[in-house]
């Protein structure tokens, strides 16, 4: 299923995590999800999944969660757009 990026980013907090997010469509909805993410070291990432503007509807919302748990292209690909707009 493919998806669009709508915008990403990621910095660090005054404690020096990372904190970061992407936004972005699945599929042929019209739904924006936001996936946040965190992580004390950069390697090891926790994540939030949340509708990004309006709520949608509950059942794909769920289905994309458990997606996210197994499909690991997909994860990565969110949290490297996010990665990617680290200033060098």
């Amino acid at each position: 299923m493919s998806y669009n990026i709508i915008r990403a980013s990621m910095h660090r907090d005054e404690e020096k995590h990372w904190l970061g997010n992407t936004v972005f469509t699945i599929g042929e909805s019209k739904t924006e999800y936001e996936i946040s993410f965190f992580s004390k070291n950069g390697k090891d990432w926790d994540y939030s999944l949340h509708f990004a503007d309006e709520p949608g509807v509950e059942e794909e919302f769920l289905q994309l969660d458990a997606r996210l748990e197994v499909d690991d292209d997909l994860y990565n690909d969110l949290l490297d757009a996010a990665i990617d707009t680290i200033p060098e």
